[in-house]
């Protein structure tokens, strides 16, 4: 650990009120919501820092991995976790593959996707979580270093990312898990495209995940709800930023209403794997999240929602100092394994 991440570590593990104190003397509330302290002292210190906004893709990349790398934490005891790859259309996609000591074998395996606005992230990104959803699940996780853009733009990621679910149902049973059975996960753009490969396995007429677990998912990208203007200036996406990922990720002139790109504009959504939708409530997505889950809702689909009103985006990645997020993080893991037991 550098000094830099011992530092910041140290400081994250004073009481709430002294992180208060540190980063502004006050409580942040926005829309009848309290930011956790722990958030608030990291959001307060990233205000030093240039928005993402302004830097090439290749600088917020390493900018992003840097900071998310000084508050990491490592896997649980008993977690494993190899890197590998395998290949689809004469390209090498990279996987992260968990397993965990006494892996039960009626679980199906577990294909996550990490966050970045379809613009950074790696296989660090969300490598804490991943490893704790395979402690919790009993279940192998195979996480997926997809194509980034503007190099790779829409839809050279999600192609990844459906041949990453259509690699694992394959390469289910050497994983110790059932034959031809997988569940996806993802947050932010994870579960964007989550959401997707459910549409579009069901279109399709293939085999559909058995779950889906779309935390703080981005299902409309073009939206103009009340949150994305409530929750325009939070650390760490905020409505800038949105759009700058968006400006990388698209083709110029793409459809922003395409199902493929937003989900939410699916009109037919009967018939689609249960979810688990989770939500954080300093967010400009909350509200995307929200009425994702109630479409599928009214289409009779099985959905288990969650919002965590004190927590911000990309929470998943800050569970080493966040006690608030590190418990989410425990109780999102819980509900998908009671879901894949079913």
């Amino acid at each position: 650990m550098s000094l830099k991440a011992f530092i910041a570590k140290s400081l994250l593990k004073l009481p709430s009120d002294w992180l208060i104190k540190m980063s502004g003397g006050r409580p942040v509330e926005i829309g009848g919501r309290r930011l956790d302290p722990h958030f608030q002292f990291i959001a307060h210190g990233a205000r030093k820092q240039p928005p993402i906004s302004t830097l090439p893709a290749a600088t917020a990349r390493a900018a992003s991995a840097e900071g998310l790398a000084m508050l990491a934490g490592g896997l649980p005891e008993g977690v494993s976790s190899e890197d590998t790859h395998f290949t689809t259309e004469g390209r090498d996609i990279p996987i992260r593959i968990y397993r965990p000591f006494g892996q039960n074998p009626n679980m199906p395996v577990i294909v996550f996707y990490h966050f970045g606005g379809g613009v950074i992230g790696d296989l660090n990104t969300s490598h804490e979580f991943c490893g704790l959803l395979s402690h919790i699940c009993k279940a192998p996780v195979v996480s997926v270093d997809y194509r980034l853009a503007p190099e790779h733009k829409w839809p050279a990621g999600l192609n990844d990312a459906i041949a990453a679910y259509e690699w694992a149902l394959q390469e289910a049973e050497t994983l110790g898990a059932p034959p031809g059975q997988a569940a996806i996960a993802g947050d932010s753009m994870g579960g964007n495209f989550s959401a997707i490969i459910a549409q579009e396995m069901q279109k399709d007429h293939k085999p559909l995940p058995v779950l889906q677990v779309l935390i703080y998912p981005a299902t409309d990208v073009a939206s103009d709800t009340p949150s994305m203007h409530l929750y325009a200036e939070t650390y760490p996406l905020s409505k800038d930023t949105m759009d700058w990922f968006m400006a990388q990720y698209l083709p110029d002139g793409q459809d922003t209403e395409d199902s493929r790109i937003s989900p939410l504009s699916e009109t037919n959504l009967e018939g689609l794997p249960p979810a688990i939708i989770v939500t954080a409530g300093f967010d400009p997505l909350v509200d995307q999240g929200r009425i994702y889950a109630e479409r599928l809702t009214d289409a009779g689909v099985d959905v288990e929602y969650r919002c965590y009103d004190s927590l911000a985006h990309g929470f998943t990645a800050f569970m080493s100092v966040s006690p608030a997020a590190r418990k989410a993080c425990e109780e999102i893991a819980v509900l998908v394994r009671d879901h894949l037991r079913v």
